[in-house]
């Protein structure tokens, strides 16, 4: 009697009949990133689907990733495991919102992060991601100033590293990353006094002035692999700890839980698992489906952004 193939080889198998490559981001599941060919960050997707030359992209991410993914590859079929997988800061910023603050201000600069709907996207100049952003902010003439849309915190962060006094911010935020304490990472400090703090920007600010590094996913997964520390609190969502783990072997890994679940876990990215990406390899289903011109308007802030190395 044959074995049942496991889900994982069923992935593999169908993955090389459709000609397809899974995107997955630091903040899926352990097993989804297992068979994911590439892993990274928003900055680091953009740049793959950019590249990409097969027929399917499987974006294990959330919408608005799957989303950036189309737009870079028009042609070609984008699905998404779990459709309903969204973002707090895309529901923060809705599209006519912006659309109100262009026309009372044209003069502004709209510098996007990533986070955002591709309507958003499309009435922007420009996109960043949290690797980026102060890069991104800094290429603007100083003179120009700025919407930074949609995250408050991120924004707050941009605005002291570079110093743009002329520089509006929405008022969003991140489900997980807005809501861990300064109170929690201080116990934590107290209960792993050798503990390094690495933070993401999204972060509240009396948690970043704790933090002895601030950066993206990636950026932390790389600053925690050259650190001589053995331990580290890690003040982003839970999931990049298969990155770290695979990164850093030997070294400690804690993470503080925020105050909407008691955990540090982004709910929309554990809507995917690995039967759905089985399934959308299957069926081709759910697929994400852009209007031609939206998909147009929405591609020359992002290829902006790709273009400031």
């Amino acid at each position: 009697m044959l074995a049942t193939p496991t889900l994982a080889e069923e992935i593999l198998e169908l993955k090389q009949q459709r000609r397809a490559t899974i995107l997955a981001h630091h903040y899926q599941d352990a097993e989804i990133q297992e068979v994911a060919d590439q892993i990274g960050d928003s900055l680091e997707l953009a740049r793959v689907a950019q590249k990409f030359t097969g027929d399917v992209i499987v974006f294990c991410g959330v919408k608005f990733m799957a989303e950036t993914a189309k737009v870079l590859n028009p042609e070609r079929i984008v699905t998404l495991p779990d459709l309903h997988a969204g973002c707090s800061l895309v529901d923060s910023c809705p599209a006519e919102g912006v659309r109100a603050f262009k026309r009372k201000h044209p003069d502004h600069v709209v510098v996007s992060y990533i986070n955002t709907s591709v309507e958003v996207k499309a009435e922007s100049d420009i996109l960043c991601t949290s690797r980026n952003a102060v890069k991104i902010v800094n290429s603007i003439p100083a003179e120009k100033p700025i919407l930074f849309l949609p995250d408050i915190n991120l924004g707050n962060y941009v605005k002291k590293q570079s110093g743009r006094e002329n520089m509006q911010i929405w008022q969003g935020a991140c489900i997980v990353h807005a809501t861990f304490p300064a109170r929690r990472l201080s116990a934590a400090r107290a209960e792993h006094p050798n503990a390094l703090v690495a933070a993401h920007p999204e972060c509240p600010q009396d948690v970043l002035r704790m933090a002895d590094f601030i950066g993206s996913t990636s950026a932390i997964i790389e600053w925690c692999r050259e650190q001589s520390a053995d331990e580290f609190i890690v003040m982003t969502e839970s999931g990049v700890r298969y990155s770290l783990e695979r990164d850093s072997p030997g070294k400690k890994f804690y993470f503080v839980a925020n105050e909407n679940c008691n955990c540090s876990e982004c709910p929309y990215m554990k809507m995917n698992t690995l039967e759905k990406v089985r399934d959308c390899l299957d069926t081709l289903q759910p697929r994400i489906e852009l209007p031609r011109e939206l998909m147009d308007r929405a591609r020359l802030p992002i290829e902006r952004m790709l273009a400031v190395k």
